[in-house]
Protein backbone atom coordinates (compact mmCIF):
# COMPACT_ATOMS: atom_id res chain seq x y z
CA UNK A 1 0.00 0.00 0.00
CA UNK A 2 1.18 3.52 -0.69
CA UNK A 3 1.98 5.63 2.34
CA UNK A 4 3.38 8.87 3.66
CA UNK A 5 6.68 7.69 5.02
CA UNK A 6 8.24 11.10 5.58
CA UNK A 7 5.35 12.29 7.67
CA UNK A 8 5.06 9.03 9.59
CA UNK A 9 8.71 9.04 10.58
CA UNK A 10 8.69 12.76 11.37
CA UNK A 11 5.66 12.20 13.57
CA UNK A 12 7.24 9.22 15.29
CA UNK A 13 10.47 11.04 16.07
CA UNK A 14 8.72 14.25 17.13
CA UNK A 15 6.58 12.39 19.65
CA UNK A 16 9.65 10.84 21.24
CA UNK A 17 11.55 14.14 21.28
CA UNK A 18 8.62 15.96 22.85
CA UNK A 19 8.29 13.27 25.48
CA UNK A 20 11.97 13.71 26.36
CA UNK A 21 11.47 17.44 26.79
CA UNK A 22 8.31 16.99 28.83
CA UNK A 23 6.30 19.25 26.52
CA UNK A 24 4.05 16.40 25.46
CA UNK A 25 2.58 16.24 28.99
CA UNK A 26 1.61 19.91 28.75
CA UNK A 27 0.04 19.31 25.34
CA UNK A 28 -1.91 16.29 26.53
CA UNK A 29 -3.02 18.02 29.73
CA UNK A 30 -4.63 20.81 27.73
CA UNK A 31 -6.20 18.34 25.32
CA UNK A 32 -7.73 16.43 28.23
CA UNK A 33 -9.21 19.65 29.63
CA UNK A 34 -10.80 20.59 26.30
CA UNK A 35 -12.05 17.06 25.60
CA UNK A 36 -13.73 16.76 28.99
CA UNK A 37 -15.40 20.15 28.74
CA UNK A 38 -16.68 19.37 25.23
CA UNK A 39 -17.85 15.80 25.76
CA UNK A 40 -17.80 14.90 29.44
CA UNK A 41 -15.43 12.86 31.63
CA UNK A 42 -16.43 9.35 30.46
CA UNK A 43 -14.09 8.13 27.67
CA UNK A 44 -16.63 5.44 26.74
CA UNK A 45 -18.99 8.19 25.61
CA UNK A 46 -16.39 10.75 24.56
CA UNK A 47 -14.31 9.77 21.53
CA UNK A 48 -12.02 12.79 21.79
CA UNK A 49 -11.19 12.01 25.41
CA UNK A 50 -10.59 8.33 24.60
CA UNK A 51 -8.16 9.40 21.87
CA UNK A 52 -6.29 11.77 24.19
CA UNK A 53 -6.05 9.07 26.89
CA UNK A 54 -4.61 6.64 24.34
CA UNK A 55 -2.08 9.29 23.33
CA UNK A 56 -1.24 9.93 26.99
CA UNK A 57 -0.60 6.25 27.68
CA UNK A 58 1.51 5.91 24.53
CA UNK A 59 3.69 8.70 25.90
CA UNK A 60 3.94 7.10 29.35
CA UNK A 61 1.85 9.65 31.20
CA UNK A 62 1.03 8.15 34.63
CA UNK A 63 -2.57 6.99 35.12
CA UNK A 64 -3.00 9.13 38.22
CA UNK A 65 -1.91 12.21 36.26
CA UNK A 66 -4.49 11.40 33.58
CA UNK A 67 -7.20 10.87 36.20
CA UNK A 68 -6.36 14.12 37.99
CA UNK A 69 -6.56 16.01 34.70
CA UNK A 70 -9.99 14.54 33.93
CA UNK A 71 -11.35 15.26 37.43
CA UNK A 72 -9.99 18.80 37.40
CA UNK A 73 -11.55 19.54 34.01
CA UNK A 74 -14.88 18.04 35.13
CA UNK A 75 -15.04 20.20 38.27
CA UNK A 76 -17.34 23.19 38.52
CA UNK A 77 -15.70 26.37 37.29
CA UNK A 78 -12.43 24.54 36.95
CA UNK A 79 -9.24 25.41 35.19
CA UNK A 80 -8.50 27.72 32.29
CA UNK A 81 -10.64 27.96 29.18
CA UNK A 82 -8.60 26.94 26.15
CA UNK A 83 -9.56 27.34 22.51
CA UNK A 84 -8.14 25.92 19.31
CA UNK A 85 -6.60 28.28 16.75
CA UNK A 86 -4.84 27.51 13.46
CA UNK A 87 -2.25 29.59 11.62
CA UNK A 88 -0.97 29.10 8.09
CA UNK A 89 2.10 30.52 6.47
CA UNK A 90 5.25 30.12 4.44
CA UNK A 91 8.83 29.25 5.27
CA UNK A 92 11.85 29.76 2.97
CA UNK A 93 11.31 28.86 -0.68
CA UNK A 94 7.56 28.69 -0.15
CA UNK A 95 7.57 25.78 2.31
CA UNK A 96 3.97 25.40 3.51
CA UNK A 97 3.46 25.40 7.29
CA UNK A 98 0.30 24.86 9.35
CA UNK A 99 0.34 25.50 13.09
CA UNK A 100 -2.35 24.17 15.42
CA UNK A 101 -2.44 25.79 18.85
CA UNK A 102 -4.50 25.47 22.01
CA UNK A 103 -4.43 28.69 23.98
CA UNK A 104 -5.99 30.75 26.76
CA UNK A 105 -4.67 33.95 25.17
CA UNK A 106 -4.97 34.28 21.39
CA UNK A 107 -3.09 37.58 21.28
CA UNK A 108 -0.04 36.04 22.97
CA UNK A 109 -0.12 32.97 20.75
CA UNK A 110 -0.54 34.95 17.53
CA UNK A 111 2.41 37.17 18.45
CA UNK A 112 4.62 34.17 19.27
CA UNK A 113 3.71 32.33 16.06
CA UNK A 114 4.28 35.44 13.94
CA UNK A 115 7.65 35.96 15.64
CA UNK A 116 8.67 32.35 14.93
CA UNK A 117 7.89 32.77 11.24
CA UNK A 118 9.66 36.14 11.03
CA UNK A 119 12.82 34.91 12.75
CA UNK A 120 13.00 32.08 10.23
CA UNK A 121 12.59 34.45 7.27
CA UNK A 122 9.04 33.27 6.67
CA UNK A 123 5.62 34.89 6.95
CA UNK A 124 2.18 34.15 8.33
CA UNK A 125 -0.47 34.10 5.62
CA UNK A 126 -4.24 34.19 5.46
CA UNK A 127 -6.50 31.32 6.50
CA UNK A 128 -6.52 28.70 3.74
CA UNK A 129 -3.36 29.93 2.01
CA UNK A 130 -1.56 26.57 2.34
CA UNK A 131 -4.05 24.09 3.81
CA UNK A 132 -5.20 23.13 0.31
CA UNK A 133 -1.75 21.54 -0.15
CA UNK A 134 -2.54 19.00 2.61
CA UNK A 135 -5.00 16.16 2.99
CA UNK A 136 -6.88 15.87 6.27
CA UNK A 137 -6.69 12.24 7.40
CA UNK A 138 -7.07 10.06 10.41
CA UNK A 139 -3.62 8.70 11.19
CA UNK A 140 -2.45 5.96 13.55
CA UNK A 141 1.24 5.38 14.19
CA UNK A 142 2.44 2.04 15.59
CA UNK A 143 5.97 1.41 16.87
CA UNK A 144 7.34 -1.71 15.15
CA UNK A 145 9.42 -2.66 18.17
CA UNK A 146 6.35 -2.73 20.40
CA UNK A 147 4.09 -4.61 17.98
CA UNK A 148 4.09 -8.42 18.06
CA UNK A 149 1.57 -8.89 15.24
CA UNK A 150 2.79 -9.95 11.79
CA UNK A 151 2.77 -7.12 9.27
CA UNK A 152 0.27 -8.78 6.90
CA UNK A 153 -2.10 -9.58 9.76
CA UNK A 154 -1.85 -6.03 11.05
CA UNK A 155 -2.55 -4.61 7.60
CA UNK A 156 -5.63 -6.81 7.12
CA UNK A 157 -6.94 -5.96 10.58
CA UNK A 158 -6.59 -2.24 9.86
CA UNK A 159 -8.17 -2.42 6.41
CA UNK A 160 -11.00 -4.70 7.53
CA UNK A 161 -11.88 -2.29 10.33
CA UNK A 162 -12.19 0.66 7.94
CA UNK A 163 -8.69 2.00 7.21
CA UNK A 164 -7.96 3.49 3.78
CA UNK A 165 -4.25 2.79 3.63
CA UNK A 166 -1.40 1.02 5.42
CA UNK A 167 2.34 1.64 5.14
CA UNK A 168 5.35 -0.07 6.72
CA UNK A 169 8.30 2.18 7.47
CA UNK A 170 11.73 1.47 8.92
CA UNK A 171 10.65 1.92 12.52
CA UNK A 172 6.88 2.23 12.43
CA UNK A 173 3.59 1.37 10.74
CA UNK A 174 1.24 4.07 9.50
CA UNK A 175 -2.50 3.51 9.19
CA UNK A 176 -4.62 6.11 7.39
CA UNK A 177 -8.38 6.56 7.61
CA UNK A 178 -10.98 9.06 6.54
CA UNK A 179 -10.80 12.21 8.71
CA UNK A 180 -14.18 11.34 10.22
CA UNK A 181 -13.63 10.76 13.96
CA UNK A 182 -16.04 7.82 14.08
CA UNK A 183 -14.08 5.98 11.38
CA UNK A 184 -10.78 6.69 13.11
CA UNK A 185 -12.25 5.51 16.42
CA UNK A 186 -13.49 2.26 14.85
CA UNK A 187 -10.02 1.45 13.54
CA UNK A 188 -8.33 2.54 16.77
CA UNK A 189 -10.71 0.39 18.83
CA UNK A 190 -10.10 -2.65 16.60
CA UNK A 191 -6.35 -2.28 17.06
CA UNK A 192 -6.73 -1.71 20.79
CA UNK A 193 -8.91 -4.83 21.14
CA UNK A 194 -6.17 -6.78 19.34
CA UNK A 195 -3.62 -5.48 21.89
CA UNK A 196 -1.77 -3.42 19.28
CA UNK A 197 0.17 -0.61 21.02
CA UNK A 198 -0.25 2.77 19.35
CA UNK A 199 2.01 5.82 19.49
CA UNK A 200 -0.76 8.11 18.31
CA UNK A 201 -4.25 8.07 16.83
CA UNK A 202 -5.54 11.43 15.64
CA UNK A 203 -6.89 13.48 12.80
CA UNK A 204 -3.95 15.20 11.14
CA UNK A 205 -2.75 17.03 8.02
CA UNK A 206 -0.59 15.17 5.49
CA UNK A 207 1.25 16.98 2.66
CA UNK A 208 0.23 16.10 -0.88
CA UNK A 209 3.76 16.82 -2.09
CA UNK A 210 7.10 17.55 -0.45
CA UNK A 211 9.57 20.35 -1.20
CA UNK A 212 13.34 19.90 -1.02
CA UNK A 213 15.66 22.63 0.25
CA UNK A 214 19.30 22.65 -0.86
CA UNK A 215 20.38 26.08 0.37
CA UNK A 216 21.97 25.75 3.84
CA UNK A 217 20.79 29.21 4.91
CA UNK A 218 17.20 28.34 3.99
CA UNK A 219 17.42 25.06 5.87
CA UNK A 220 18.76 26.83 8.98
CA UNK A 221 16.02 29.47 8.74
CA UNK A 222 13.25 26.90 8.43
CA UNK A 223 14.69 24.83 11.26
CA UNK A 224 14.73 27.93 13.46
CA UNK A 225 11.03 28.53 12.83
CA UNK A 226 10.18 24.88 13.57
CA UNK A 227 12.29 24.87 16.74
CA UNK A 228 10.66 28.06 18.03
CA UNK A 229 7.20 26.64 17.35
CA UNK A 230 8.08 23.35 19.04
CA UNK A 231 9.27 25.25 22.12
CA UNK A 232 6.00 27.18 22.43
CA UNK A 233 3.69 25.52 24.97
CA UNK A 234 0.62 26.85 23.13
CA UNK A 235 1.55 24.98 19.95
CA UNK A 236 -0.05 21.53 19.72
CA UNK A 237 1.14 20.44 16.28
CA UNK A 238 3.10 21.74 13.31
CA UNK A 239 2.62 20.38 9.79
CA UNK A 240 4.88 21.21 6.85
CA UNK A 241 5.83 19.89 3.42
CA UNK A 242 9.60 20.10 3.80
CA UNK A 243 11.37 16.95 2.62
CA UNK A 244 13.90 16.54 5.41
Amino acid sequence: MSGHSKFANIKHKKEKNDAAKGKIFTIIGREIAVAVKEGGPDPNNNFKLATVIAKAKANNMPNDTIDRGIKKAAGEGSGVNYEYVTYEGYGPNGIAIIVDALTDNKNRTAANVRSAFTKGNGSVGTQGCVSYMFDKKGQIIIDKEECDMEEDDLMMLALDSGAEDFAAEEDSYEVLTEPDEKVLEAVRKALEDAKVPMLSAEVTMIPQNYVTLTDEDQIKSLQRTLDLLDDDDDVQAVYHNWDE
